[in-house]
């Protein structure tokens, strides 16, 4: 993670996702990943409670990944390998079939 204004980075290992998928509206569905990380990388100090908010399309396309405490923005950002973490979690087959479902008549 990187904090605003710091140079200095850490690199998360997630080790698993629990998934909460919400279609937002005609557009845009929310997914917010409560991750299971390495106790190698843990959260950083100043986080009280770290959740991820990815932003998708209907079609499963991300156009947003942010980290989140408390399930608000906060000063860090992700670095790109967590970010790929993330898009590939996302981007599995049965993720992509829950945000299909959320359109489905």
């Amino acid at each position: 993670m990187i904090k605003y204004g710091l140079d200095t980075v850490t690199e998360l290992k997630f080790l698993a996702f629990e998934p909460r998928i919400e279609q937002r509206d005609a557009q845009w569905v929310d997914i917010v990943l409560e991750p299971t990380l390495a106790d190698s990388t843990p959260v950083p100090d100043d986080m009280i409670d770290f959740s991820i908010w990815v932003i998708c399309t209907l079609d499963g396309s991300i156009a947003q990944i942010l980290p989140q405490d408390e399930d608000c923005d906060c000063e860090y950002n992700f670095t790109v390998g967590e970010k790929e973490q993330i898009k590939a979690y996302v981007e599995r087959e049965e993720i992509q079939t829950a945000i299909a479902n959320l359109s489905s008549p």
